[in-house]
C-alpha cells in the first residue's frame, strides 16, 4: 500500500462517514484558491472587484469583437467598393465567398472549443486574431474567385476561435446576472462596426488611387486596426481569474469568490467524456442549438445589406452613409434588449420574443410595400434589423444554462455549429433572380423569425419545469465532503484543510440539483 493510501485510510478512520478525496485533475483550477473559504465576500468589496474587471476586460472584448465583425463584414461592404468588378464576381459567386467562410467555421467550432478548453483562453484567441489580421491584409492581393475564397476559408477557421472564447472568459469572471448585459455590451459593438465601416467606406469612394480599389484599401486598413489589436490582447488579455495579470493573489481569490453564486466554478483543463455525452443527451441543448441556427437565417442581411439599400433605389454614396443608420439601428435594439432581459418578469427568453416583434414587422413591410415607396422600403428594412437582438441576448443566456466545463465547451460548440449552418444557408437565398424586391429571401427571414419565437418559448418552458422540479426534490447530497489530497489537518476538527465547495468539483447542471436555470 503506498503512503498516499495509508494516509487516506487513517483519516477514514477518524470518521464515521466515508471521506471523499478527488485529484486536482478532476476539480475546477480555482479550487485551490477557495478551498476551505466559506466566508461570504462583503458587498463594497465585490463592487469594487466588478468595476476593476470592467475596467480591464470590457474595453478589450469591446474593440476586438467591433474589429472581428468589422473585418468578416467587410466583404459586404465591398460590394459598394467595386470587389465584384475589380475581381470578376458574379452574385452566385459573391454569396459563396460569405457561405465558405462559416463552412470552415462549421469545421473547425468543435476542434476550436477543445482548443479553447485545452490551452491559456486569451493566448489562443490572440494567436487566432493574429493569423485573422495577416489573412484580411491578403484580400487586398486577391482578384478572383479562387483566391478570395482560400483567404475567407481561412477567416472562418479563425472566427471558431472568437465568439465562444469571449463566452467562456465571460463566465469565468461575472456572474449569470451580469453576464447578460456584459455580453449585450460586446456583441453591440456590431453596431458599432457597421457604423465604422460606413464612414470609411465613404471616404474611400472619394478616394482614386490607380490599380488598387476603394474595396482593397477598406482590407488593408481594417486588417492593420486588428493586427495591432492582436498584439495588445497578447500582452494585457487575462486567460481566467486565476491568473489575471492586474489582480493580486488576494484578489483572484476573491473574484472566484464573487462568481460562485454561478454554480459553474471557472474552467477545468481535463476534457470528460461523460460530460461530452451528457451534453449529445440533454434535449435543451438540441433546442438551443436549433435555435441557433434557424435564429442566423436573417444574419445573411450582413452582407447583403449594401446591396438591398441600392436596389431600393439609392446612389452608392447614399448607401454607404445609410449604411451608419443600421449601426445605430443595432446598437439601439441590442441595448434595448439586455436591458429587458434584466427586468424581473421578463427575462432572456420573453425579452427575445419582444425584440422579434418590430423585425418581424420590419420583414413583412418589406415584402408588402409598392417599390415607389423609397423611404417606406427604407425604414422596414431598419425596422427589421431588430431581429438580430434576441441572439445576443441568446449568447448571454448559454453559460447560464449548463455548468461542468466540458459540457459548457461542447455546448457552446454545438450551439456555434448551429449559428455556421444559418449563416451557410442564409446567403443561398440570395439569388439573382429574385432582385431587386428579393421577396423570396424576405419570406425566408420571415419564417425564422417565427420559428425562433416559437424555439425561445419551448426552451423557456423546459427550463422553468426543470427548475420546478428541482424545488420539489429532497436534498441528497452526495457532494458535501469532498477534500483535495493533503496531509495537513486541521487541529480544531481534526478534518483535511483543503475541503472543495461542491461549486468547483465541476459538475454538470444535472449532476448539481442545486442549479437553478435563468428564465
Amino acid at each position: 500500500m503506498t503512503d498516499s493510501a495509508s494516509y487516506h485510510d487513517k483519516l477514514k478512520e477518524k470518521h464515521e462517514y466515508p471521506l471523499k478525496v478527488v485529484a486536482e485533475s478532476d476539480v475546477d483550477v480555482a479550487a485551490q484558491l477557495v478551498s476551505g473559504k466559506a466566508e461570504e465576500l462583503d458587498h463594497r468589496v465585490a463592487k469594487k472587484l466588478l468595476r476593476k474587471i470592467d475596467i480591464h476586460i470590457m474595453p478589450f472584448m469591446c474593440l476586438m469583437y467591433m474589429m472581428t465583425f468589422a473585418d468578416k463584414t467587410a466583404l459586404g461592404q465591398s460590394a459598394v467598393l467595386g470587389i465584384q468588378k475589380t475581381a470578376h464576381l458574379d452574385q452566385t459567386q459573391f454569396n459563396w465567398l460569405s457561405s465558405v467562410f462559416y463552412l470552415s467555421y462549421l469545421a473547425f467550432e468543435y476542434p476550436q472549443n477543445l482548443a479553447l478548453q485545452r490551452f491559456p483562453v486569451g493566448k489562443w484567441m490572440s494567436i487566432n486574431i493574429f493569423i485573422w489580421a495577416i489573412v484580411l491584409l491578403l484580400h487586398a492581393a486577391c482578384h478572383s474567385f479562387g483566391a478570395l475564397f482560400a483567404v475567407r476559408l481561412i477567416l472562418g477557421i479563425c472566427e471558431g476561435a472568437i465568439t465562444p472564447g469571449f463566452m467562456i472568459v465571460t463566465s469565468m469572471f461575472y456572474t449569470r446576472e451580469e453576464q447578460n448585459k456584459r455580453v449585450g455590451y460586446w456583441f453591440l459593438m456590431n453596431g458599432f462596426a457597421l457604423m465604422f465601416l460606413g464612414f470609411v467606406s465613404f471616404g474611400l469612394l472619394h478616394t482614386g488611387t490607380q490599380n488598387f480599389a476603394p474595396w482593397q484599401w477598406l482590407m488593408v486598413i481594417t486588417g492593420l486596426i486588428t493586427l495591432l489589436a492582436s498584439v495588445c490582447f497578447w500582452f494585457w488579455f487575462p486567460d481566467s481569474p486565476t491568473n489575471a495579470w492586474f489582480l493580486t493573489a488576494e484578489e483572484r481569490a476573491l473574484v472566484v469568490q464573487r462568481i460562485k453564486v454561478n454554480q459553474t466554478g471557472v474552467e477545468n483543463k481535463h476534457w470528460k467524456k461523460d460530460q461530452f455525452i451528457e451534453a449529445l443527451r440533454d434535449p435543451k441543448v438540441w433546442v438551443m442549438a436549433l435555435f441557433a441556427a434557424i435564429a442566423n437565417i436573417p444574419n445573411s442581411l450582413t452582407t447583403q445589406r449594401q446591396i438591398i439599400v441600392s436596389q431600393i433605389g439609392f446612389t452608392p454614396i447614399e448607401t454607404t452613409l445609410l449604411g451608419c443608420v443600421d449601426g445605430v439601428m443595432e446598437i439601439l435594439s441590442i441595448w434595448l434588449g439586455v436591458s429587458l432581459a434584466g427586468v424581473k418578469g421578463i427575462g432572456r427568453a420573453y425579452a427575445g420574443v419582444i425584440l422579434y416583434i418590430p423585425g418581424l414587422l420590419g420583414a413583412l413591410l418589406v415584402n408588402l410595400l409598392p417599390s415607389h415607396l423609397k423611404v417606406g422600403l427604407l425604414f422596414a428594412y431598419w425596422l427589421s434589423i431588430c431581429c438580430v437582438a434576441p441572439f445576443a441576448i441568446f449568447i448571454g443566456w448559454v453559460s447560464g444554462l449548463v455548468s461542468g466545463h466540458t459540457k459548457r465547451t461542447t455546448t457552446n460548440a454545438m450551439v456555434l455549429i448551429g449559428y455556421a449552418l444559418g449563416n451557410i444557408a442564409s446567403p443561398l437565398i440570395w439569388k439573382s433572380e429574385y432582385q431587386p424586391r428579393n421577396h423570396v429571401p424576405w419570406d425566408f427571414i420571415a419564417s425564422s423569425i417565427g420559428a425562433s419565437i416559437i424555439l425561445l418559448l419551448v426552451l423557456r418552458t423546459m427550463l422553468a419545469k426543470d427548475n420546478a422540479n428541482r424545488d420539489k426534490e429532497t436534498c441528497q447530497d452526495d457532494y458535501s465532503d469532498i477534500y483535495l489530497p493533503s496531509k495537513e489537518l486541521d487541529s480544531d476538527t481534526n478534518m483535511p484543510q483543503k475541503k472543495v465547495d461542491k461549486i468547483f468539483l465541476d459538475l454538470t447542471d444535472i449532476q448539481n440539483r442545486d442549479f437553478r436555470y435563468t428564465l
